[in-house]
């Protein structure tokens, strides 16, 4: 017998995600007889205690006697059990500074943490995350928060809604003024925020069409690859170069700035990567940006103005162009930008996106953890086992040892 425990969600702000629904453990535990889920109880999780007992799953506090270990969230230090496999996303691999007891914990514990954000296919796609549902809420925010900050319109938050269809159909008969919002972004993020952008019928418009034409109808234009960055020798773009040598690009990014009214952020940024503008930019007057929906979230990333994530219940703040401060949001004034930079999105719609989540897991990586199998998914995404590092993330060894 295989005995999966799913953990409740210690971390704080409270996380109500989790990695399987009760219909899908039921499911799993039909095609493996061999398993049997343990539900830790929780008051906070988006399907109920009731939901899982009305599935026949079993409910307890203690995973003991789990193999293996399936959270969402970073675990808490002093609930780890020690021998156990668990998959969570760590946020280490980059070696946060605030994750290094947590690293340090696990290698001492004699854990094996396969980390959902290393899961990777053959051709270095993710196999499992949340960004879809990220997009989803954060093109909803960034439009809630331009109607607030104009007093133009009001949206309702997504939190408010059962479920991703019922937000849908509130856009039925919705109608956006003639706005114009610049995308950033290729992935799993991106995705998302063109689901809502389509579904409100807001019209793609090619890059230089968007720079140069005034449209009387609201218009979004998507910048990726070439459209946002360019050598800075020859102006040029190769992906796999840029990705090798980023430092060797300059970001296009400002002359939308001029022309858009929202910005929806959805890029992967790392420190080496050139930001799409600098913070004395938004000092020039032709800077246009009204409000900047900053999804993928990283303070003083590739939006320099994000100053620290916000939260679901106050998701926004005002950046005076002035004074380069924080400032309160939603000032009908061309003197502030309003910032949206709540980092747990998908926490606004749990019950979608847990469903969504859970069948990555189901379908890839499952299988493999059941079997035995060690395959390349599972072996790229080990960090640690054996109470030491794996050979791929040994350059974190000043990190997880010192």
């Amino acid at each position: 017998m295989i005995r999966i425990g799913i953990v409740r969600e210690g971390k704080t702000p409270q996380d109500n995600r989790t990695p399987f629904s009760p219909k899908q453990c039921k499911e799993i535990q039909e095609q493996y007889p061999a398993v049997k889920f343990i539900i830790q109880p929780s008051p906070i999780r988006c399907f109920q205690d009731i939901e899982y007992r009305e599935q026949g799953l079993t409910l307890q506090e203690d995973l003991t006697e789990c193999d293996i270990i399936f959270g969402v969230k970073e675990a808490l230090i002093d609930t780890l059990i020690p021998n156990k496999t668990y998959l969570f996303f760590s946020h280490t691999k980059k070696a946060q500074p605030y994750n290094k007891k947590l690293m340090q914990a696990l290698i001492e514990k004699n854990i094996r943490l396969i980390d959902y954000e290393c899961l990777t296919h053959d051709n270095g796609h993710r196999v499992v995350g949340f960004g879809f549902w990220a997009g989803v809420v954060g093109a909803h925010n960034g439009l809630l928060e331009y109607g607030k900050k104009n007093n133009s319109y009001h949206l309702k938050p997504v939190y408010t809604f059962k479920n991703f269809q019922e937000l849908k159909e509130s856009y039925e008969n919705f109608l956006m003024p003639p706005i114009k919002i610049v995308l950033t972004g290729s992935g799993r993020v991106a995705t998302g925020v063109l689901d809502i952008l389509q579904y409100l019928d807001i019209a793609e418009v090619d890059p230089n069409d968007f720079l140069n034409t005034q449209y009387e109808y609201p218009v979004f234009t998507h910048l990726k690859g070439r459209d946002l960055y360019g050598r800075k020798d020859d102006s040029s773009y190769n992906r796999e170069d840029f990705h090798a040598h980023p430092e060797n690009y300059t970001c296009l990014f400002k002359q939308y700035a001029e022309k858009a009214d929202i910005l929806m952020n959805g890029i992967y940024w790392d420190k080496d990567i050139p930001r799409l503008f600098e913070v004395n930019d938004v000092q020039n007057p032709a800077f246009n940006l009204s409000v900047i929906s900053d999804i993928t979230c990283d303070e003083n990333g590739s939006v320099p103005i994000n100053l620290g994530a916000t939260t679901i219940a106050d998701p926004t703040y005002g950046f005076d162009r002035k004074t380069l401060n924080k400032v309160a949001a939603h000032q009908n004034t061309k003197e502030t930008i309003d910032v949206m930079a709540v980092d747990n999105l998908p926490n606004e719609l749990p019950r979608d996106a847990s469903k969504y989540f859970g069948g990555f897991l189901q379908t890839y990586i499952l299988p493999d953890l059941i079997s035995g199998n060690r395959s390349g998914v599972i072996e790229r995404a080990t960090i640690c086992e054996n109470g030491k590092l794996t050979p791929l993330f040994e350059y974190l060894s000043d990190y997880a040892y010192s």
